[in-house]
């Protein structure tokens, strides 16, 4: 194993793919009614687009502890950046040029895997940057990957203001997380399966698997899970269908719609960058239940905004509600003194899975009932979400800040 580098280079490094990986996923959104309008697609044809990317995304989460244990967290973080860029490169080229839907599905379907690969990778590292250095940073971390997305949606947003192709913007996007790729991962850890962190041997994704079903057996780690997974709906469903719905629904131009998207992503940075200090004054239960609340009042208020501030209003409490959720989840599960790491990879399971699951339904629900009644169900899954928070974000017996690891 590479020795290990300084913790502030560490950090700084995971800083820095954490929003590399938010820009590239920002920028794919903001340009997604683009998309819509150059492959001539229904709002269930743009469902079944988010659907491929859904299987990569999915089958990337499988295969993420396999991948991690045979490369390691640099190499494997270094080619999910690579193949990241070179596929939102292509799939500009085969929107714009080719006008294919299946050609953009099956790029879709690459870009979801290599997304949601490096996404664990880099959470399995920032528990490890957080238990070494003793502090929460997780949400932190988030943070950086919604500053990602907020350089993503402007940029996205002018971009379509300018009548910039969508194949330029995605080229030159691609270009810079490959570039930047190589700088950040520099200084990461270098280790091998987050098992090596409590000197176990990882022997690849059919052991993994077997510790995963151990989740049954681990009632706690299960409301963790779910509780991840109902705030990830909410945040993954915002993240594909906020834009068209302000441009079909509320009838904003493709410009304002990204702008609306905007604001939901600005809301979900401010609300990860208060959060941890917040999370140490009055605990995970009452900040997660207080922030679900806001989130649960945005969603009602979009849905029935009367006007456009009311739109903007319900997109940014709708992202503070969804912005300590996941990162949150992660802490929790990697307060665990001893079996960390492997909590963290199941609970970004439960996340992505979510995530990347909801917006497709969301695209079946929104072509025959529309996408303002859809969102109905968002709503009904974050309240049954903020049910089981409270039990979910007791840790008994466990610190719930990480442990400095000398």
């Amino acid at each position: 194993m590479d020795p290990t580098p300084s913790h502030t280079a560490w950090r700084n490094s995971i800083f820095g793919i954490f929003f590399l990986c938010g820009f590239a996923f920002a920028t794919w959104v903001a340009r997604l009614p683009a998309v819509r309008v150059e492959l001539d697609l229904s709002t269930s044809d743009v469902g079944i687009l988010l659907f491929a990317l859904a299987i990569g995304s999915i089958g990337g989460l499988a295969f993420a502890p396999g991948i991690l244990a045979r490369m390691g967290i640099r190499r494997g973080i270094m080619l999910g950046l690579l193949f990241l860029g070179a596929a939102l490169a292509v799939l500009g080229t085969v929107t714009e040029m080719l006008g294919s839907t299946v050609g953009a599905m099956a790029i879709l379907v690459l870009y979801g895997f290599v997304f949601s690969t490096t996404d664990v990778m880099m959470n399995v590292d920032g528990a490890a940057v957080e238990r070494s250095l003793g502090k929460t940073l997780l949400p932190l971390m988030h943070a950086f990957f919604s500053f990602g997305t907020i350089i993503g949606a402007v940029l996205g947003a002018g971009a379509a203001g300018l009548g910039i192709d969508v194949m330029w913007n995605f080229a030159i996007v691609g270009i810079l997380i490959m570039g930047l790729g190589f700088y950040f991962v520099r200084n990461l850890s270098g280790l091998e399966p987050p098992a090596a962190h409590h000197g176990e041997v990882a022997v690849g994704a059919a052991t993994w698997w077997q510790r995963f079903t151990g989740i049954f057996r681990d009632g706690h780690l299960m409301l963790i899970g779910i509780m991840v997974a109902g705030l990830a709906f909410a945040e993954g469903t915002a993240n594909d269908w906020l834009t068209i719905a302000s441009v079909d629904d509320h009838g904003f131009s493709e410009a304002s719609g990204a702008l609306v998207f905007g604001a939901f992503v600005a809301a979900m940075t401010a609300g990860r960058i208060f959060g941890g200090p917040l999370i140490d004054r009055i605990g995970y239960k009452r900040v997660l239940v207080f922030m679900g609340l806001l989130g649960l009042a945005g969603i009602v208020l979009f849905i029935l905004a009367p006007a456009p501030w009311a739109v903007f209003t319900g997109a940014v409490l709708w992202g503070l509600g969804g912005s300590l959720g996941f990162p949150v989840g992660m802490s929790v599960a990697a307060a665990h003194p001893t079996d960390g790491p492997r909590r963290v990879g199941i609970v970004a399971v439960f996340g992505y899975s979510s995530m990347l699951v909801g917006p497709p339904v969301l695209g079946f629900l929104g072509e025959h009932y529309g996408v303002l009644n859809a969102f109905i169900l968002v709503a009904g899954i974050l309240f049954v979400t903020l049910l089981i928070t409270p039990k979910a974000t007791a840790v008994p017996g466990l610190s719930p800040r990480p442990q400095r690891v000398d």
